[in-house]
């Protein structure tokens, strides 16, 4: 068993696929019309046949409730692995990127978390080993 897909809920695909692809870095793995939304997905540059990330729609009524909890709990949805947490964090703050949390050492990882214009607090950490 292998994950292929997972999803990340975003308030509008254009913005999101904007964010994801222009300054996090993914590229555009699957765009294709379904009525009034799309299966929008993106990759690492570095893995394209890896792990989709689905740009979903947060168009269920669910999504609007579960979300601001976990953003006003300081929970990311998901998170990113970076080669390093401290040189992505300053890429990223160069692009207007607003951080939650700084990087911060635990144990032997390093993670910061970010807010992805999209909805979401995303994590990113680097295996400091």
């Amino acid at each position: 068993m292998r994950i292929t897909v997972c999803s990340v809920l975003v308030d509008d695909q254009a913005t999101a696929h904007a964010f994801y692809t222009t300054v996090l870095g993914f590229v555009t793995k699957s765009d294709v019309e379904m009525g009034e939304h799309r299966w929008l997905t993106v990759v690492s540059p570095d893995a394209v046949d890896g792990v989709e990330l689905v740009l979903e729609p947060a168009a269920h009524p669910a999504a609007a409730p579960f979300r601001a909890a976990l953003v006003r709990d300081g929970i990311p949805f998901t998170s990113f692995e970076v080669d390093s947490v401290s040189e992505e964090y300053e890429r990223l703050r160069g692009h207007g990127v607003r951080f939650t949390q700084e990087p911060t050492s635990q144990a032997s990882f390093t993670t910061a978390v970010f807010d992805d214009t999209c909805g979401n607090l995303i994590l990113i950490a680097s295996n400091d080993n």
